[in-house]
């Protein structure tokens, strides 16, 4: 049996030839292809148990982070709604069959089993808009060892992109302090698939609406927009412009100010329009939008002339490449800035635009006997902690504030009146819990490949996830040196690391 792996060596002709046959066959991703979603490691793997007759072997994953981009202090995890729709649809074809055989898999009997596998996954994960913390199990996957692996890169794709932007997002909402955000990132997003997974995150995250509107027809999302430059460049003048738009969009004018002269042009023309026709036909001048510029000095000039000229209600929003750091100081400099469109640096999350988030094995299961696995590496950070487990966080009852998030294995029971918790790169730094009430986080998603979960609205995931964000403590959610939360591991799962390392002479 030949396999196509990366050691194979072929010519800059081969590569070309191969290049410009691949463009004429340039076809989406379709929905029915998901099982080819994946590296191709993973059937070469699936391959070698099907051949050891280990493919009905029971084991677990899971799905974690372990560390949070931008150097901030928390995540929110998103995507499961995502990885619940591709899961569902994961089924083998004949077509797929016939393309493996080209890469040199010509075993019938491995062929014949993919073919007629059905997943029958059990799976647990967090709910979309749920606070999370590095190391934390997120999701958890339990299966045969093929069916498990088949589905890494599927589960990672939906997970990873979908909890960067949202987490990116929820960064630039707290920055704006409770001033409105727009997401506006549709044209700048890598792909079709992520401006709408971008701009469902910045729902989630607390944005008030989206330029996106797929989003707003799929998910049921506020969809706002008005002019481009170009729509103003195409009049005779600016404010011929101004007065076509209002005229036909009169409950809809937010005006872009700053295509020729901002404070010359653009806000007098937007104060004329109002005065002449806006006021008089019983509508008021909603906003004017600032794309360029000083931002802060210009918002601060027009909202002196707005307000000279009696409109006092009309708010500024102002967009160019913002970013949570630059809505931070614009706010800081006193900018007079009501709404913040944002784009490009939400989603894409520039600053920091991986999230790496990894699946791996923990444990293995034979006739009820679970076995933990470690994973061990120099770098500590990398080392997983083992075995089936549970995730739970602890709430203080009177603030109803998050305490800590504790990782505990399955079979353990959590105390309901007290517990002491302690820092697993710490073990002396122990804390007494009372008077709190615990939650465990994961819930049931597939049992038995059957999906056990009702997904919730977009409108739903943004309400809960905003409970979440009121939980967390505010010095966790700072934009710099953010506290760093406590995810500590029970007693009884840290002696089993701390066993298994010492068993492998890594003590």
């Amino acid at each position: 049996m030949y396999l196509h792996l990366y050691c194979d060596i072929i010519s800059s002709d081969t590569i070309v030839h191969h290049t410009i046959k691949n463009r004429k066959n340039d076809k989406m991703i379709k929905t029915n292809d998901l099982v080819f979603l994946t590296d191709l490691y993973e059937f070469t793997m699936a391959y070698t148990y099907f051949k050891e007759n280990r493919h009905e072997e029971i084991v677990y994953f899971d799905m974690f982070t372990r560390k949070v981009p931008n150097q901030g202090g928390y995540l929110i995890f998103n995507g499961l709604e995502k990885m619940i729709e591709s899961l569902k649809l994961f089924k083998f074809e004949q077509k797929h069959i016939d393309y493996l055989r080209t890469q040199g898999f010509d075993d019938e009997d491995f062929l014949d089993y993919l073919l007629n596998m059905t997943l029958n996954l059990d799976v647990w994960a967090v709910p979309d808009g749920t606070v999370v913390f590095p190391h934390e199990p997120l999701i958890t996957v339990k299966g045969t060892v093929i069916e498990a692996q088949l589905v890494e890169t599927l589960i990672l794709l939906s997970v990873n992109y979908s909890t960067l932007v949202t987490s990116k997002a929820s960064r630039i909402v707290n920055a704006a302090r409770g001033r409105a955000v727009l997401e506006f990132g549709a044209r700048r997003a890598h792909g079709y698939d992520a401006s709408l997974d971008g701009a469902r995150a910045a729902i989630i995250a607390g944005c008030y609406g989206t330029s996106h509107t797929l989003t707003g027809e799929k998910y049921g999302a506020q969809v706002s927009g008005t002019m481009a430059h170009s729509y103003i460049q195409l009049h005779d003048s600016e404010y011929e412009a101004f007065q076509a738009f209002c005229k036909h969009n009169p409950d809809n004018s937010v005006l872009l100010v700053d295509t020729y002269d901002t404070l010359k042009s653009g806000v007098p023309n937007a104060i004329k329009i109002a005065k002449e026709f806006l006021i008089p036909n019983g509508h008021r001048l909603k906003a004017i939008r600032l794309d360029s510029g000083d931002l802060a000095y210009l918002s601060k000039e027009a909202r002196k002339m707005l307000d000279e000229a009696g409109l006092k209600d009309c708010k500024i929003m102002a967009s160019n490449s913002l970013d949570e750091h630059l809505i931070d100081d614009l706010i800081y400099q006193g900018a007079a800035i009501d709404q913040f469109g944002v784009g490009e640096n939400l989603i894409t999350s520039k600053s920091d635009p991986v999230l790496g988030g990894v699946y791996k094995l923990v444990a293995q299961e034979h006739d009820g006997i679970i076995t933990p696995k470690i994973k061990v590496s120099d770098n500590i950070e990398k080392i997983t902690n083992p075995s089936y487990k549970r995730l739970y966080r602890f709430y203080d009852k009177d603030t109803n504030k998050a305490l800590a998030d504790y990782i505990a294995l399955a079979h353990e029971i959590i105390p309901e009146d007290e517990i002491t918790i302690f820092s697993s790169n710490a073990p002396w730094k122990r804390k007494t819990l009372t008077n709190y009430r615990v939650r465990e986080l994961q819930v049931p998603i597939f049992i038995k490949g059957e999906a056990v979960y009702e997904t919730p609205t977009l409108a739903e995931v943004s309400d809960y996830s905003k409970k979440e964000m009121d939980s967390i403590w505010e010095e966790v959610k700072r934009l710099h040196y953010p506290h760093q939360y406590y995810v500590d591991l029970s007693q009884e799962l840290y002696d089993l690391k701390l066993s298994l390392l010492h068993d492998l002479g890594q003590d």
